[in-house]
This record gives structure tokens, C-alpha cells and sequence, in this order.
């Protein structure tokens, strides 16, 4: 394992000072209580920060809800799991025997969280610099033009776009609960938006999946409430 974790730095160019961060960024909670999510919390912001500045310098004619649309199909779950298999991960992850009796080294949502909670670790271990480095050097090959915006908006982006356009905030996400045993987690997640007194709640089988359903839920309601 020790000889992985090594690859797996040169993989990434950077080698932690503190090799706990690294150990816990590839600990799922069915493994152990010092595990990864809180570095994946950090780790989603390091990265949409990253990517945000990107997209300025590189697409610097678009205006704002074209590069919101092209950031959504680049951190999207899809996109973050093929990076974090490019990078070995699926053969690193600590998983309780459950999780990975159920496959959960090659879940797609496992693998995004724990690439967010990597970039979360660096940033932690070296500072923003250096895990901006990292998301660049990731999505180096990652093909970037002005027509990813021309794929299909998922619900939170659908929906930030709306408020946005009638210039309100965006909306908040928690979550409210986690269903089910360890290796078979679901979450239960809230939308709300302050400014019309509206929350609607949306389940998946990760917090990320949860928040996209929420957001359908709320721009249902909206549909039927504010229907202009």
C-alpha cells in the first residue's frame, strides 16, 4: 500500500507533508470514522474556485451563464470519475467489506467524492496555489470549448440560472438525514430558497445525487408557481 500511496504522489506531482491527509482522502466512511467527506466538502469549493478561474482565462468571450454551463459539465460526477480512474483510485479507496462486496470501488459517485476530497487534501496540505495546479494539471487533456454549454443543464445548474436571472441568490443545500447501513448510504437533501419561502427535498445515493434531485423537486414547484 505504502508503494501505491508513493505512485500515486508522482501521479499527482505533490507529496504531502502530512501523509494522514492523503490516508483520509481515500477513506470511505464504511472503512472508518476518520474518513473522507469533510475533505470532500472543502475539496468540491478548491475545485470550483480552480475551474472558475480556468474557464475566465480560457474562454474569456463567454459571458456568465455559458461559463457556468461549461463548469457544470466539466465537475460533473461523470467527468470527475474518469479522472479518478485515470489516476488509479478504484484500486487505492479503503471500503468496509460491505461496500466493497456491493462494487464500491468502481461506483462512479465514490470515486468523484474521493477525487474532490484529494484536491481538499493538497489544499490543506500546501495551500489554494498548488491545488490549483493540481485541477489544472487534471484536466489538462480534458477537451475545454464554448460548446460544451450546448450539453444538456443539470437541475442545480437549471436552476441557478433561473434564480440568477431574475436576480435572486442562489439557493442552499444541506443534508438532512442519511439513510440505510454504511455501504448503502442514501441521502436525504433540502433546496431551499429564501427569498420565496420555498424547500423541496430530493434523495440519492450520494450528496451530490441528493442535491440533483432537490433541485428537480424545486424547479417542479417552481414550474407550478411561478410559471413565468
Amino acid at each position: 500500500m505504502a508503494d501505491s500511496l508513493q505512485e500515486l504522489q508522482r501521479r499527482l506531482q505533490h507529496e504531502f507533508a502530512d501523509p494522514s491527509l492523503l490516508k483520509r482522502a481515500l477513506t470511505h466512511r464504511s472503512f472508518s470514522i476518520d474518513h473522507y467527506e469533510r475533505l470532500e466538502f472543502l475539496g468540491d469549493s478548491v475545485l470550483g474556485l480552480a475551474i472558475s478561474g480556468l474557464l475566465y482565462a480560457r474562454l474569456d468571450t463567454l459571458p456568465e451563464g455559458d461559463l457556468s454551463r461549461v463548469r457544470a459539465n466539466l465537475v460533473k460526477q461523470d467527468t470527475l470519475h474518469q479522472l479518478a480512474v485515470g489516476l488509479g483510485l478504484p484500486e487505492l479507496l479503503r471500503l468496509g467489506e460491505g461496500e466493497v462486496r456491493s462494487g464500491g470501488q468502481k461506483r462512479p459517485s465514490i470515486l468523484a467524492d474521493a477525487l474532490e476530497a484529494l484536491i481538499g487534501a493538497v489544499y490543506l496540505d500546501a495551500g489554494f496555489t498548488k491545488a490549483q495546479e493540481l485541477v489544472h494539471r487534471l484536466f489538462d487533456d480534458v477537451a475545454i470549448n464554448p460548446q460544451m454549454d450546448a450539453i444538456g443543464k443539470d437541475a442545480k445548474t437549471a436552476l441557478q440560472e433561473w434564480l440568477q436571472g431574475r436576480r435572486m441568490k442562489v439557493p442552499t443545500y444541506k443534508v438532512v438525514a442519511t439513510l440505510g447501513a454504511a455501504h448503502k448510504q442514501t441521502f436525504d437533501v433540502e433546496c431551499e430558497i429564501p427569498e420565496l419561502r420555498l424547500a423541496e427535498r430530493g434523495i440519492g445515493g450520494s450528496r451530490r445525487a441528493g442535491e440533483q434531485a432537490a433541485a428537480t423537486a424545486m424547479l417542479q414547484t417552481l414550474k407550478t408557481k411561478h410559471p413565468t
